[in-house]
This record gives C-alpha cells, sequence and structure tokens, in this order.
C-alpha cells in the first residue's frame, strides 16, 4: 500500500505543479508571443492553429525537476546513478528541443537546427549516458526475459543506446501532430513504465525512477488541460524530444528496452508510417497513406480530430496494459 500511496501522491504532485504553472506560462507565452508557425502542407484545417504559442514543455519539464528538488531536499528520495541519467538525458533533449523551436521562432520558419548538428548532439548525450552507465557498474548487455537470453553487445551497446534514444525521441516528435496526442500518449507510456520500475528492485534506485515516472504522469495530465483540443499551447520539439529521450532511458536502464516497442506502439506505428510512406515516394512514385504520419491519414479520410485522437489514446493504453503484463507479471 505504501508503494500505491507514494504513486498516487507523486501524480498529484505533478498535476497541481503543472496546472499552476501551466497557467501563468500560456499566459506569459502569448504576451511573449511565442507563435508557432503551421505548415499549409498538413491540411487547411491545421492553418486556424497557426500561431498558437510553443514550448509548452515548459509545463510539464519544470514541475518534475521542482517536484524531485522538493521531494530531495524532503529526505523521501535519494539520488542514484540512474536516477542522475534520467534527469541528464531529460534535460539534455529539452535543450536541444528548446534551441531548435528559439531558432524556428526567431527566423519564423520550421527549419531549426540542421539534422547533422542534432544528431552529433545526440550522440554525445548517448556518450554520456553509456559512461555513467558503465562506470556505475552497468552491463552492456540486451536482455530478452520472456525467453530468458542475454547478449552480451560490449562496447556496441553505446551505438545501442544511441539508436533507442534518437529513435524514441524522433518517435514522440513525429506523432506530435495532433491536440492532446503525444502528450496523452505519453502519460500512458510513463504510467506503463512507473509500475514495471517499481518491480525491478534489483536496480539501484528504482523506487526514484518510478517516482520520476509517476511525477511525470500527473505533469502531463497537467499539461492536458492546455493542450487538448482546442490546444492553447503546444509542447514543440522542446517537450516532444524531452519525453522521448527520458522514455528510452527509463527502458533502457530497466532493462525492458524490448517493452518499449509494446508500451510505444502507437509511436512506433507512427513513425513507420511516415518511413514506409517516403520508401514510396521516392522509390515507387506512389503513395501509400493519403498523407503521413498515420494520424494525418485519418485526417485526410474526414475523421475529427478528437476522434483520431481518442482512438489512439484508447489504443495505446491496451498496449501499455499489454506491456506491463509481460513486464511485471509474466
Amino acid at each position: 500500500m505504501l508503494i500505491l500511496a507514494k504513486a498516487a501522491m507523486s501524480i498529484m504532485l505533478g498535476f497541481v505543479l503543472s496546472m499552476v504553472f501551466g497557467f501563468f506560462f500560456v499566459k506569459f507565452a502569448r504576451k511573449k508571443k511565442m507563435g508557432q508557425n503551421v505548415s499549409l502542407t498538413i491540411g487547411e484545417r491545421h492553418m486556424k492553429k497557426n500561431g498558437t504559442p510553443t514550448m509548452g514543455g515548459f509545463i510539464f519539464i519544470v514541475p518534475v525537476l521542482i517536484s524531485l528538488l522538493l521531494l530531495y531536499i524532503r529526505g523521501s528520495i535519494s539520488m542514484s546513478h540512474n536516477l542522475w541519467i534520467l534527469i541528464f538525458v531529460f534535460v539534455a533533449y529539452a535543450a536541444l528541443g528548446f534551441l531548435d523551436d528559439f531558432l524556428k521562432m526567431k527566423f519564423k520558419n520550421n527549419k531549426g537546427i540542421s539534422i547533422t548538428t542534432k544528431f552529433l548532439i545526440q550522440m554525445g548525450i548517448a556518450l554520456v549516458f553509456f559512461y555513467i552507465f558503465m562506470k556505475n557498474g552497468g552491463e552492456p548487455v540486451l536482455w530478452i526475459t520472456s525467453i530468458n537470453i542475454s547478449i552480451d553487445m560490449g562496447w556496441l551497446f553505446g551505438i545501442f543506446i544511441l539508436f533507442v534514444l534518437v529513435g524514441t525521441s524522433n518517435a514522440v516528435n513525429i506523432t506530435d501532430g495532433l491536440d492532446g496526442l503525444a502528450g496523452g500518449l505519453s502519460a500512458i507510456a510513463f504510467l506503463a513504465f512507473g509500475i514495471i520500475s517499481w518491480n525491478t528492485g534489483w536496480m539501484q534506485g528504482y523506487e526514484e525512477v518510478a517516482i520520476f515516472c509517476f511525477l511525470l504522469v500527473g505533469s502531463l495530465l497537467g499539461f492536458l488541460l492546455y493542450n487538448s483540443h482546442p490546444a492553447k499551447i503546444f509542447m514543440g520539439d522542446l517537450g516532444s524530444l524531452a519525453l522521448g529521450g527520458a522514455l528510452a532511458t527509463v527502458a533502457i536502464v530497466t532493462r525492458h528496452e524490448l517493452s518499449l516497442v509494446l508500451v510505444g506502439g502507437i509511436f512506433v506505428i507512427e513513425t513507420i508510417s511516415s518511413f514506409v510512406q517516403i520508401i514510396a515516394i521516392t522509390k515507387f512514385h506512389k503513395k501509400i497513406f493519403k498523407m503521413a504520419p498515420l494520424h494525418h491519414h485519418f485526417e485526410q479520410l474526414g475523421w475529427a480530430e478528437t476522434d483520431i485522437v481518442k482512438l489512439f489514446w484508447v489504443i495505446g493504453f491496451l498496449l501499455a496494459m499489454a506491456a506491463i503484463t509481460y513486464g511485471v507479471w509474466i
């Protein structure tokens, strides 16, 4: 029951701080005209969102960091190396996203940081991750617990970390195309990984990692008060990159990398739909979907934005529950 109480407290704390901070940040973003330029290529119905404030990721990032600081000062949590890795990746990816959003606003386009520069920064983050992980007794091993197989990857594990971080952060970023879609799916994913983390009693700092997840769930729920349709603010790359990086980190440190594919099933499907569309157009000059990623395909079919989001949330929830069953019970 203590675990349940800590989880409920963390969600509530994250939600309250996010709700209050968001109220003031939305006003600040409007006053500073932190609007996002919406591309006409994604459909005319999205043009009415042009100028909506961005960088809303601050609404769930700041409350999580404040909550962790308060809990540490109070003595409720300790700072393990796994929690340090998680905080580092969360903040580093947020900083990368902030720079990307800032350049887009400054030059009033959607270019931002070049792909090469972004990849080099992500590589640096992965190297720091790998160094801290290995220095504190981490094993460069990929576990497939369902069939009791472990694969020693050696230094290739560093490349694996880079691949998971880049892939997950970009997947969340791609999915962030409808009001509340990425935020709601991320809340579901972190709820699942919070439960999975609390079951990894062998891991140093497993309780703190779980609390981080639950704090983020609450903060994301607070963020959705301002991001659900019609959105008063977008999370921006600042938010989506931070969420993707943190989600990947939790999966790696808990050794549930394969569960990430199931927990983030919608993120995976959205990414695959974009990849398939690009291949189909460049190689065969044909479209598989009316528009990619997949949520825009449903829009082109005439679905209401809110109906698409609700459908994806339900599927994401079912996949997350299946991952919990696999990661904790089976």
